[in-house]
């Protein structure tokens, strides 16, 4: 009789056969029962290293809604703004001079990509620290159509830096979460062209690595048991508090809820979700699925960059072989 996970298995190790290092999967049923897998190796190159379930991931955009949102329905929770304020009330400095509508774009519109902003810049070519935080705040960003943009999340961890009046790095975390890792207890990513080094145990993403390591938009590092605990928490309604949580997760705009992407056609959990799920992926190779119409959540976490994201497998088709596989699982 095969084991539950066999089928998920074996597109992994398909999938390693075609250059995937390695990979970790979790599966989460509500009331807390688990299963694991944990496949290949942390690092192919120079030399190969074994991965094991402890290591810590560079969960790229993952941060976005394991951190970021999260610590701004925190702060929520706490009194310290509401979701409809707008970025002048905690930036006054933010395109100081300019006759522009961003000033009144809301902390909403930024969780929600909604704000018109571009998906990109190349900042960490701009200069040091400070002299990016600077241009950030005054550069004439031309306001289109909504995209899902990193920019929207590095606004959104310069007003959590302002209304807690402590660097990002400083905020608490939940176990199985840093921004510091071991190297030696780090899945390596990329060699990068710019930094000129193998990354392990620092973010691969580059203006995060420009902005000190942590911005807002990407430079969590997570473990497995850590990105699994945060995603049993979302399906049985405890992420945050009930009313938080429930806001977290609610629909907002076509596709998405205030978070994460909800479940449509082509989306990365696969065909076999129910309506009301939802999740969220990283560049990186990371992803984490919720639904709660099946009573599961699932994280997949790979480092599809190593050694380079140029040679990178189709991480897309896979994640949703994985997750058909997921839901067509019954829990023991």
């Amino acid at each position: 009789m095969n084991a539950p996970l066999d089928p998920a298995r074996r597109l992994l190790e398909a999938a390693m056969a075609q250059g995937l290092p390695g990979a970790a999967l979790g599966v989460v049923w509500r009331g807390g029962e688990r299963q694991t897998l944990v496949l290949g190796q942390a690092q192919r190159v120079p030399e190969p290293l074994p991965l094991d379930a402890g290591m810590s991931w560079d969960l790229a955009s993952l941060t976005k809604p394991l951190f970021t949102a999260r610590a701004v329905l925190l702060a929520l929770q706490d009194g310290l703004l509401d979701l409809d304020d707008p970025l002048s009330d905690f930036l006054p400095e933010l395109a100081w001079m300019q006759d522009t509508p961003l000033r009144q774009r809301t902390l909403r519109q930024l969780m929600t990509h909604t704000s018109g902003l571009p998906a990109w810049a190349p900042m960490y070519t701009w200069g040091d620290v400070s002299l990016i935080r600077a241009r950030l705040l005054q550069e004439a960003w031309p306001l289109g159509e909504p995209v899902y943009s990193d920019l929207n999340y590095i606004l959104l961890g310069l007003v959590l830096e302002r209304v807690r009046g402590v660097p990002l790095r400083d905020f608490p975390m939940p176990d199985g979460f840093t921004a510091a890792p071991d190297p030696q207890r780090s899945v390596t990513t990329e060699h990068c062209a710019w930094r000129d080094r193998l990354l392990r145990g620092e973010v691969h993403d580059e203006n995060a690595a420009a902005l000190g390591g942590l911005p807002g938009h990407a430079g969590l590092f997570g473990t497995l048991d850590g990105v699994l605990d945060q995603a049993q928490a979302l399906l049985e309604g405890r992420w945050l508090s009930r009313a938080a949580t429930e806001l977290a997760t609610r629909p907002q705009t076509e596709g998405r809820t205030l978070v994460f992407v909800r479940d449509q056609p082509g989306w990365s959990g696969g065909s076999l979700c129910t309506p009301g799920a939802y999740g969220h992926t990283g560049f990186t190779g990371t992803g984490l699925w919720v639904d709660p119409g099946h009573d599961r959540a699932w994280v997949l976490l790979t480092s599809r960059v190593h050694p380079s994201r140029h040679t990178s497998i189709d991480i897309q088709r896979l994640r949703r072989a994985v997750g058909n596989t997921v839901q067509a699982m019954d829990p023991a």
